[in-house]
This record gives structure tokens, sequence and C-alpha cells, in this order.
């Protein structure tokens, strides 16, 4: 489409009968606009094809093909091994990757994901890390746009996960197995109220030390060192400690490393400490973890969707292993 042909956002106002602000407000700031005007914007936008201005130069040319990948990159680096996993299969096949980042999932209170226009320029979607709520689900589905969930739920797309109830139980028990029985988890806070990896992966890790007569306690924080090492900080400053702390990913566990040192508590020795991931942090803390397949779950994505772009692959669940890495931190 010619520069001067392109669907301009005065023309999505005019369709959807509102302002010029409400239109930027969906595309930007969907959480001020309500559910109702928001659908009506958006349909909108999708009847005319119109492409934001900082997409329509990327989107412009057109190769084999065009996929697009969301993910919160910026919160989350795993995010970014994944999407290499993708761009390696993507470069060999020349297919075009066009990236959209997304706050964390455990932040969001507004789906992001339904702001992102539709239109004939992308030949499939693959979402990682992010719930698809059901009338965005409903929305890529009427648009026909083929999709993929990584490391998260839908009932209408396939998806390549991980079983996160599995990957906290293999944690716990090799916890278990050390004698660990009043445990610490540390968990990301969440917004939103819905069942997410971290709460099912909390869940597996729970099972597996109850059913040894232990005890899990459980602290909250924000997604950085700084907030898990105060948050830490409150497992290890109870008048009975845990004598050992899992966090839900390995830099929330840098943050319970540098709390026990804080206190002077030696490492295993005094506290054993545990994340999940297996990322470079993991390797430069010396970290006991447990190891995602990240780079092939991103490769796996995109030979799903073009499955389904061609039409030769059905609907699927991919479930991919976890591995225990021992290192000197339990």
């Amino acid at each position: 489409m010619a520069a001067d042909d392109r669907v301009t956002i005065y023309e999505v106002a005019d369709r959807a009968q509102v302002s010029i602000s409400t239109v930027s407000n969906v595309l930007n700031k969907p959480d001020r606009v309500s559910p109702a005007t928001r659908a009506r914007v958006l349909a909108a936008a999708d009847e005319l094809g119109f492409v934001p201005k900082a997409q329509a130069v990327s989107l412009a040319r057109r190769a084999a093909g065009r996929i697009g990948v969301m993910a919160p990159f910026t919160s989350y680096g795993s995010y970014l091994r994944r999407l290499s996993g993708v761009l390696s299969a993507a470069s060999e096949l020349e297919i075009d990757v066009v990236v959209f980042d997304h706050e964390s999932a455990a932040l969001a209170s507004s789906p992001v994901l339904a702001s992102m226009p539709l239109h004939g320029r992308l030949d499939g979607l693959i979402v990682m890390g992010l719930r698809i709520e059901d009338a965005i689900a409903d929305r890529l589905r009427e648009r026909s746009l083929p999709t993929v969930a990584v490391d998260a739920d839908s009932s209408l797309f396939s998806r390549v996960v991980i079983d996160d109830s599995d990957g906290g139980g293999l944690a716990a028990a090799h916890l278990r197995d050390r004698g660990h029985r009043r445990v610490g988890y540390l968990l990301e806070r969440q917004v939103s109220d819905y069942e997410s990896q971290a709460i099912r992966r909390l869940s597996g890790f729970r099972r597996v030390i109850e059913a040894a007569g232990g005890e899990v306690i459980v602290a909250t924080g924000d997604n950085s060192v700084d907030a898990a090492r105060r948050a830490a900080a409150e497992l290890l400053d109870l008048a009975e400690r845990p004598t050992a702390v899992m966090a839900h990913h390995d830099t929330l566990a840098v943050g319970v490393l540098l709390a026990a040192r804080d206190r002077g508590l030696r490492v295993p020795a005094d506290l054993a400490v545990m994340g999940f991931d297996d990322g470079e942090t993991a390797t430069a803390a010396d970290l006991t973890t447990v190891r995602q397949p990240f780079e092939e779950s991103g490769g796996i994505a995109l030979s799903v969707l073009l499955g389904h772009v061609d039409g030769t692959r059905p609907r699927s669940t991919t479930v991919l292993d976890v591995q225990l890495v021992q290192r000197s931190t339990t």
C-alpha cells in the first residue's frame, strides 16, 4: 500500500464515531476506554485495515511470509531466548518476524493484546507468556489469523508449554530429598486473579513438600532483584526461618541470595536456594535451578504455526520437558 493510500487514525475515528484521542487511547492505553468503545474502535480498525504509523514501514515489505510475535520481552529476558528460537527457524525459511512488546502478564490489568490491529499483512501470530482472554481469542479467530500460545493457556489455539506443576514438584523433590521441610517460596506478585503458570508451579511445589509433612511459607514481590531481596527478608527474618527458599525464576533467586548474605547466612549450609529457568543469571550465580527449553519452544511454536497457516496441522498441545540442574546453592 502506498504511503498516501494508507488508512489514517482520522478515518478510524470517523468510522467508529469517536474522537481521535479515543482511538489513540484504544491503541496505547486501552484501560482508559470502556470495553464497548474499545470493541467498536478495533472493529473499525480491522475493517479499514488500519496500521499504526510505527508499524507501517516494517509491514510495507512482504517476503515469503510474515508472522507476529508478542511477549513481555522487556520484563523477562527468557522471552528473548524464546524469540531467538523463532528467529533462527524463520531466517532459514525467509519468513519476516514482527515483534510486539507487552507488559508482564503478572502486572497487566488491561488486555493490550486486544489493541493490536489485525490486518491482512500478518500470516500468523505467536503469543508468549500472556493469557489470551476469550473475547480476544474470538476476535483472532474471527479474523482467521492462525495463532499459537507459548507458555500460556488457550482453549482455542495450539499451545507449546511445560508442565509447570510438575516443574514445581521437581524442584520440591530436590529440596525434600535433602531434608528440607520448612521451605520458603518467593512468588511474583500478579494483579489479575487467574491460575497463572506461577500459581501452578507453586501448587506442584507445595504438593510435594506437604506430602512429606513439610510446610511452604509464601512471600510475594515485584519482578526485580531489589524487590526479591526485600520479599526474601520477610522469610529470613521469621522467628523460625525456612531452611530453603525456592524462587519462581532465577532473577528472584538472586534477590534471595543477597538477602541471605545481608544476614550472614551461608548458602547452602544455613539456607538452600533454588530458581527456575536456567539462564545466564543462574550460571553466574552458580544457582541450582530447573532448566526450561526456551530456544526449542520458539522453534516448535513457529513449526506449529506454519502448519496452521498451510492447513496441514490441527490444534495441538506440545508439552516440553524440564530438567533439574544442581549447582552450589543446594
